[in-house]
């Protein structure tokens, strides 16, 4: 990345930790991933030509890929998002009405371990053959 003299960081960086710095870096991947998705996709629904339509859609695939990839790096690295997905992914009825049944429930689903981003999830368990 071409030095801009513009911080990346919202924080002055020597005083954040190796593990925020590199959980930055892959959360702005993540969001650069996302932007291309969204790009890529506007693209395929405004062009007219059928050839360059089925090479965005190919490029927008790669990015998806690219982006679940990053986003499963994040999830191993901080133990808040490793909850929270593993609470909302693949799971079926309405969104909101899970997060407000669980809020009711126990009143919150954080912890104060959650606050350290960098603090590794626990490992993953494979998934059931044919199971989401």
């Amino acid at each position: 990345m071409a030095d801009t003299g513009k911080s990346l960081h919202e924080e002055d960086a020597g005083e954040l930790s190796r593990e925020t710095r590199e959980l930055h870096r892959g959360l702005a991947s993540l969001i650069e991933e996302l932007e291309a998705i969204d790009w890529y996709q506007q693209r395929i629904d405004a062009t007219g030509d059928a050839e360059l339509r089925a090479v965005l859609a190919h490029n927008r695939n790669e990015e998806i890929e690219h982006a679940c990839m990053t986003l499963e790096w994040v999830r191993r690295r901080s133990e808040g998002f490793d909850q929270q997905l593993r609470r909302f992914l693949f799971q079926r009825g309405a969104i909101v009405e899970k997060a407000e049944a669980d809020a009711e429930c126990d009143g919150s689903l954080w912890d104060e371990s959650m606050l350290d981003l960098g603090r590794t999830a626990p490992p993953v368990a494979p998934a059931a053959p044919g199971g989401v």
